[in-house]
């Protein structure tokens, strides 16, 4: 219905109130694809103009993505290119925007007609984790992407849980906050964390996260958006993303602007303690259109559910997580931009996250407490330079991460011990690229990098008895008793990468694109024995790190196939590569190398419509996977977590996704994932530990997994708008590892989420449930690597009920 009051967003008029600005400037502006409520909100606040809306229906019209440095007015422009809505300027520095009159007849004597208004063209959605800033249409493989609108500070606080409720393919260990693996398209190596490369790609932006370590789970305040893109993306992304890359965009400073944001919530969880989240964000410009900072600081408390019957504690596994980011942009000319960021969190957790079934869905008893700790550090320079149709970006970094664990290695008749291991790890990468995107039929990029990462795993083993101990735990490793720790051995492993990079798209025809691509590595490796124990000889110790010295060559080629000649449908076939480099591992107590794995991809799939903003969008895919000398971090008969090369794999994989807009203001969305992984050829120590011509699956892949999903918003009057969101995931059944005793089952539950907030203006109320159901199903089948008898399990965190508050300005 036709409202004749302006809709003046409360949030945009403050702004421009307390700083005043020219909207004639032009200004920064960064705006991702969505509805045109928010985009105003957004546009407001980074130009200083006042927006309003002369039709409450207007604001649900989806609106693609603007930046670049413009004016207010050619930013509105943007926002409603082919939309059925114009802007009128009202004075220097405000706007309104209507609803474009219908056309009239061409003559008095024809009778008169309505011409209906148009739908608007869907918003376009650019996949910026291609290097190429690729539209959706024509990119050829599967990528999900989770806009700033999907993410509030509910789910920001929870990092990267949040992502695994969204993206059906990707899945994680849940061994804790900063020690999960993430697993994307079932390319899943082991549930343990050894001095193994990871399988996907973790970035911030530009920047790499990760190496030789897991998730650091950064939580996701004040994003722009996630990207994942399933793998194989070795030819942009080298080492490590055998299963894709997941790409954080933060928002950037507002060079223009001075503004922020501030919430806060508490949760409460059935039988466990209370927690609660806060986070603040402050964008200053320094100087006007040259220079901005951009603050981001937050600590979330995790309640605990756990309790321990041996030492009579409830609640024991309660997490805390502190930590915050800072931007720096300097944009010397609108060609120039200049970015010097840095990131710090710290996550302590008090206790392990397991429960032993054989005592009470969220009970065990430990003979100690076994708590574990994060600490993550990074500092990133990142420069682009413009041309009309040429991008140059350099991106260099470091990175320093420090992971510490504990497990109860107490033993029948033995007093209490406590295994310790420490994983140090340091990054430093750097890439240069040029980037010319596609246009006119021809599109590449070009490029070169260099890393450097080392990863430093120390151990140690402590016992609480009252004297020495002859009873061993680890052969060769002391009990001393009395709290006195025994080092065992340890391992450090580093590389050296040196790469250069390409790939091209020709359009032979219309709607008719050939990509192709390759990626030349070369590897200089390293291992070391660190604190080797008396038990192995000089000799062993030497023959191994002599095998880990070595230099490797690999290149890595890519070719794809896409067609969007049709209009709304992308049919694409590509082929892709990956690999890991190998390094050393301590396997019982042998100083041992793993070589490194490489895989390949064979995908076919399609695409048509762009989910939550056609009426109906689909896309499928079909994949099969051939996985070489797999790397898999194993736990050896000691029980300690090592690195060995498992033998050869094949992967078939077909995901499917439908997302139904029936209203303008009703998104449903579906999408489920099949796999089928067989370990073909297993090595002899793996056929050791399995029946004779036992068919082997691949550990910590489900084989079915899905989610359903609804998303509702509507204005409720001028000022207020409302949000629902509703989603249920499955997760399929896999096995812990391979062999009888990791060959337990783990997975087959379904967890459920509910979120509904109120906003207006710039202040929002938000209540969020999780776990509606109350669901026991077990995440993850481990809990101390020195006790397998056990039926250990991962429970779901229970009901959990949060309020928040935001409030921007």
């Amino acid at each position: 219905m036709h409202r004749h009051a302006d809709i003046i967003f409360v949030a945009a008029v403050a702004i421009a109130a307390a700083v005043p600005a020219d909207a004639a400037d032009r200004q920064m502006v960064s705006i991702a694809p969505g509805r045109l409520g928010e985009a105003v909100i957004l546009l407001g606040r980074q130009t200083g103009s006042s927006i309003g809306i002369s039709d409450q229906s207007l604001a649900t019209l989806s609106t693609p993505a603007v930046n670049g440095r413009l004016t207010a007015e050619a930013a509105l422009k943007r926002l409603l290119r082919g939309a059925s809505a114009s802007v009128q300027r009202i004075d220097a520095n405000t706007w309104r925007i209507v609803r474009k009159a219908p056309l009239r007849p061409a003559t008095k004597a024809a009778p008169a007609q309505t011409v209906p208004i148009a739908a608007p063209p869907p918003a376009e959605i650019v996949v910026t984790a291609s290097k190429r800033d690729l539209p959706l249409p024509r990119y050829p493989g599967l990528v999900e992407v989770v806009d700033y609108n999907a993410l509030p500070s509910g789910e920001a606080a929870a990092g990267t849980a949040s992502l695994l409720s969204r993206v059906a393919s990707l899945s994680s260990t849940h061994a804790g906050s900063g020690r999960n693996k993430l697993f994307l398209r079932a390319i899943a190596d082991s549930a343990v964390a050894g001095p193994t490369q990871a399988t996907t790609g973790q970035y911030l932006g530009d920047m790499r996260l990760n190496y030789a370590a897991p998730d650091p789970d950064l939580r996701l305040y004040d994003m722009q958006g996630v990207e994942v893109l399933e793998g194989p993306q070795g030819t942009l992304y080298g080492a490590g993303s055998l299963g894709g890359i997941i790409r954080m965009i933060p928002n950037p400073p507002n060079l223009a602007r001075y503004g922020g944001n501030i919430s806060a919530g508490v949760s409460a969880i059935r039988n466990g303690d209370p927690g609660g989240d806060l986070s603040a964000t402050l964008n200053v410009p320094i100087a006007p259109e040259r220079l901005a900072l951009r603050l981001v600081g937050y600590g979330v408390r995790e309640g605990g559910y756990i309790d321990d019957v041996r030492r009579g504690l409830d609640d024991v596994n309660r997490t805390a997580t502190y930590g915050g980011r800072a931007n720096l942009r300097f944009a010397p000319d609108e060609n120039w931009t200049i970015d010097l960021g840095g990131v710090y969190q710290h996550i302590k957790g008090d206790d392990a996250q397991y429960a032993d079934r054989t005592i009470g869905d969220l009970s065990r008893a430990s003979s100690v407490a076994q708590p574990y700790s994060s600490d993550y550090a990074l500092v990133n320079l990142r420069v682009e330079r413009q041309w009309n149709d040429l991008r140059f970006i350099s991106s260099t970094g470091y990175v320093r991460n420090i992971l510490s664990e504990s497990y109860d290695a107490t033993q029948p008749d033995t007093p209490a011990s406590l295994f310790r291991q420490r994983n140090r790890v340091s990054i430093f990468s750097t890439e240069n690229r040029l980037v010319r995107d596609l246009d006119n039929g021809l599109g590449w990029i070009i490029g070169a990098s260099y890393l450097e990462s080392t990863s430093a795993i120390t151990r140690s083993l402590t016992s609480y008895g009252a004297a020495p101990v002859l009873a061993q735990v680890i052969p060769g490793v002391p009990l001393y008793g009395g709290g006195l720790p025994a080092t065992a051995t340890g391992v450090r492993n580093s590389i050296r990468e040196a790469t250069m990079f390409g790939e091209a798209s020709l359009e032979l025809a219309a709607g008719l694109v050939v990509t192709a691509g390759g990626r030349l590595t070369n590897s200089r490796l390293s291992g070391q024995a660190l604190d080797p124990i008396p038990l192995l000889s000089s000799a062993e110790i030497a023959r191994a790190e002599a095998q880990a010295d070595r230099n490797e060559t690999i290149f890595l080629p890519s070719l794809s196939l896409l067609s969007d000649a049709v209009p709304g449908l992308t049919v694409y076939a590509r082929f892709q590569q990956g690999f890991r480099p190998g390094g050393l591992a301590v396997d019982d107590q042998h100083v041992r190398r793993f070589s490194n794995d490489r895989i390949s991809t064979l995908e076919a799939g399609f695409r048509k419509g762009l989910p939550g903003r056609d009426p109906i969008a689909l896309s499928a895919s079909f994949a099969y996977t051939d996985w070489r000398d797999i790397q898999a971090d194993v736990i050896d008969r000691i029980g300690l977590p090592a690195t060995a090369n498992i033998g050869d794999g094949r992967i078939y994989t077909v995901e499917g996704r439908i997302a139904v807009r029936p209203l303008p203001a009703l998104t449903l969305d579906g999408s489920i994932i099949y796999n089928d992984s067989r370990l073909h050829r297993p090595t002899p120590f793996v056929r050791a530990l399995t029946l004779a011509d036992q068919s082997l699956a691949l550990p910590n892949v489900a084989n079915l997994g899905g989610r359903l999903a609804i998303d509702y918003r509507r204005w409720i009057s001028d000022d207020i708008s409302m949000h629902l969101t509703g989603s249920a995931r499955y997760v399929g059944t896999s096995r812990l590892g391979v062999g009888p005793v990791l060959g337990r089952n783990q997975g087959d539950y379904v967890d459920t989420a509910m979120t509904a907030s109120v906003s207006r203006g710039p202040l929002q109320l938000s209540l969020t449930l999780t776990n509606l159901l109350d669901s026991e199903g077990n995440r993850f089948s481990l809990g101390t690597p020195f006790d397998l008898r056990g039926d250990y399990v991962t429970p779901l965190r229970p009901r959990t009920v949060r309020i928040g508050i935001d409030f921007a300005f």
